[in-house]
């Protein structure tokens, strides 16, 4: 009996090793997986990966997944259980290697727990731990209800065009303009804000622009920040099935609430699948008319039935679409807000539209430039367009890119990278541009009031207006610290924007 007991026990034991190992294996590749595809976004990032809807995922990315991450964590699995634990019928039996059962357990535990360890430091999660132990009063000091807040449009409502550009950073243009780059591959973007019409707020006295903010290092953390004023972040404690796509943020209030208040009419075009990280449910639930993506794109003959490629389709026709739904919704009474956002600059290295032109080694690069010469085209049609006089353009990035392949090929470690951002045919008049530090978050005031609106106290949610003369929140604090106040816990933001 007590030899059937210690058999039970040590096939448990092997069972659980085993299992272990498996887990072990599986953090120590993926974590590696995910750093080198999307570079060091935030632990944030990767809760919200978790948490998150991800219907519409470019199949290039998951199957990278497989080969990179899933493959060699089984291999290294398979190969260290059989190191271990091949051959041990009995407890005292040896093996492939010169350990009893006893001290396979001891080596299979130690080597999982390095293996976790090492996961875990490579994703930064001590330091997310060291934060989030920790309560932040960011928002019960700082945070301002864009729906409370005294927000006086001008007597003509004008329209808003905002185009978020994927992955948009000065970092690719050439350093005698701002950029990391010996050549300049964005060169009609940096004629935008070059021209004197135009205008860009920078980090320093020459082309420039926000940093990555936590929260907001993925598009759909950064388009939260960029339209709320806030990072987008997933509440300690919170369920998985809690997080759906039902309920985004219901207690947030953003700009699409302040517009639909307004009276604007609002949509938005993306090339992708809309569901993608929550963005449709996102913007619907907080006052968005209409959404267009790749299917409705199928359906109104943009591109064939079934037609999907990288992400869904390419730039070109995601402008095609935008300049025909425009059309239409500039004859309608009410002022509109048309934002849409691109994805042909998508890591890794871009997609190639039957557009680009091969003027660079590198893909990516090629892609960039297409992208710019798309978007100025675009512009260059809204300018010809009767609306046009009554519109604002922004033009925004919405976070550094994730390409770090070919960030650590090509730029510095000590460039400074920011986004790219420019608004176009604006009222306002900017007085201090330059030498600023902001983040996405500003950009929420920024855009109400580069289409003439007057803000009381000139802030909203977590960002400030940048045209007037009040210091950012970063400008107060710096970015350090901010950061590190979004990082901690924040029992306001859960009980106020994750509950109704």
């Amino acid at each position: 009996m007590n030899d059937k007991k210690t058999s039970k026990k040590s096939i448990a034991i092997a069972v659980g090793c085993i299992i272990l190992l498996f887990l072990g294996c599986m953090a120590f590749f993926s974590a590696r997986w995910y750093i080198t595809e999307f570079g060091d976004t935030g632990f944030d990032s990767i809760l919200y990966t978790l948490f998150s809807e991800m219907s519409g995922t470019d199949s290039t990315v998951i199957m990278n997944f497989m080969t990179t991450a899933l493959l060699p964590a089984i291999v290294a699995w398979v190969v260290l259980s059989l190191l271990f634990w091949a051959k041990k019928a009995k407890a005292d039996q040896k093996g492939f290697f010169p350990f009893t059962r006893k001290r396979a357990a001891v080596v299979s535990l130690v080597l999982s727990l390095v293996m976790l360890v090492s996961a875990a430091v490579t994703v930064d999660l001590p330091g997310y731990i060291y934060y989030v132990s920790q309560q932040s009063t960011i928002y019960q000091n700082e945070y301002v209800d864009p729906m409370k807040a005294k927000i006086t449009f001008p007597e003509e409502k004008r329209n808003l065009i905002y185009i978020y550009l994927e992955s948009m950073e000065n970092t690719y243009m050439s350093q005698d303009v701002g950029g990391a780059l010996d050549h300049n591959t964005m060169p009609e973007l940096t004629a935008l804000v070059q021209d004197e019409e135009n205008i860009n707020f920078s980090h320093t006295d020459g082309i420039g622009g926000f940093h990555n903010m936590t929260g907001a290092s993925w598009t759909i953390g950064a388009m939260v920040a960029h339209t709320a004023g806030i990072p987008l972040k997933v509440p300690i404690g919170v369920d998985r099935n809690e997080y759906g796509q039902d309920s985004f943020l219901p207690g947030v209030n953003s700009i699409t609430n302040v517009l639909q208040e307004a009276g604007y009419y609002q949509t938005l075009m993306v090339g992708s699948d809309a569901n993608f990280g929550g963005r449709k449910p996102y913007f619907e639930q907080h006052g968005l008319d209409r959404t267009f993506d790749i299917f409705t794109a199928r359906e109104v003959g943009i591109v064939p039935p079934g037609y999907f490629v990288f992400w869904g389709m390419e730039d070109m026709h995601l402008f095609d679409f935008a300049k025909q739904e425009l059309t239409k919704i500039a004859e309608q009474e009410e002022p509109f807000a048309f934002s849409m956002l691109t994805v042909d600059t998508h890591r890794t290295n871009g997609y190639v539209c039957r557009k680009c032109i091969g003027l660079w080694g590198e893909q990516y690069e090629n892609v960039i430039s297409c992208s710019s010469k798309q978007v100025a085209e675009f512009i260059e049609w809204v300018k010809q367009q009767d609306f046009y006089e009554n519109t604002t353009i922004i033009i925004a990035g919405d976070h550094v890119t994730m390409d770090e392949g070919y960030i650590d090929r090509n730029v510095a470690e000590d460039y400074d990278r920011t986004v790219y951002n420019c608004i176009i045919n604006s009222p306002v008049e900017e007085t201090n541009s330059k030498n600023r530090q902001f983040v996405a978050a500003d950009m929420f005031p920024t855009t109400l009031a580069a289409i003439g609106c007057e803000i009381e106290g000139e802030r909203l949610g977590l960002g400030t207006n940048l045209f007037s003369g009040k210091p950012t929140l970063v400008e107060e604090m710096g970015l350090e610290a901010f950061d590190a106040e979004l990082t901690k816990t924040s029992d306001y933001y859960t009980k106020h924007f994750f509950f109704d």
